[in-house]
């Protein structure tokens, strides 16, 4: 056992890892040691910076879920934009939930939005389904705002995987759309343009957030579809 997996077991709760386990399918039973994030966000802290974060960083794949959200925890805090990019691409084969997917979420890449928006295009063309998922989660939380333009919209429009945990983010991303881009969203569902699911999934999600206004919401009900139009 590695020292940090010593200190991930010295602060195991076992009702938590059992917690964790069924909201996390795709990850073994056996890859749960049972610590809870904000011990695991401190831990990354501690380490960041040190010789012992280097080598971990280095060491892939891990064995544990929580060392996989270590990992995340400490790219995140990489301040330097090409070492995070590089961090972040060595890792994203290794994913394989939707947790450790979506805390994945460096604060360099902040710096760079078009050298971001790249490898957000190479990304979001993987076959690995979390790698895709990260890509769009990254097209929404870092252009959907001041650096949007309705070509994000069509890029993952584009995205047509029958994989749960991509058309999920879809749907999470066209309602985030909805709430800080409406009247550039908004034709994407009433033309039709999005998968079904996704299309339904996307309504609901909107219809559920607090950032869409009620008018909004009634005429979002109205697009819902019950089955592919011709």
């Amino acid at each position: 056992m590695t020292a940090i997996q010593e200190r991930l077991f010295a602060q195991q709760d076992a009702e938590y890892a059992a917690f964790q386990r069924p909201l996390m399918p795709t990850v073994g039973e056996e890859a749960f040691i049972g610590v809870r994030t904000p011990a695991l966000r401190s831990l990354a802290k501690e380490l960041r910076g040190t010789a012992e974060a280097e080598a971990f960083l280095r060491t892939l794949p891990h064995v544990y879920f929580e060392e996989n959200q270590l990992h995340a925890f400490l790219i995140a805090l990489e301040k330097d934009f090409d070492t995070a990019l590089a961090l972040t691409g060595a890792f994203l084969p290794y994913v394989d939930n939707w947790a450790t997917c979506d805390q994945l979420t460096p604060k360099a890449f902040r710096k760079n939005r078009a050298a971001l928006g790249g490898k957000v295009n190479e990304w979001i063309t993987s076959e690995h389904e979390y790698t895709v998922r990260f890509a769009i989660k990254m097209l929404m939380d870092h252009f959907l705002d001041d650096a949007f333009s309705s070509e994000v919209l069509e890029t993952v429009t584009a995205v047509r995987r029958e994989k749960y945990y991509i058309r999920m983010m879809q749907a999470w991303f066209f309602a985030t759309a909805l709430a800080k881009q409406y009247e550039a969203t908004i034709p994407f569902l009433e033309q039709n343009r999005l998968d079904l699911w996704v299309h339904n999934k996307t309504i609901q999600k909107a219809v559920e957030s607090f950032r869409i206004t009620p008018e909004q919401k009634a005429y979002l009900k109205t697009l819902r579809r019950k089955s592919e139009r011709r």
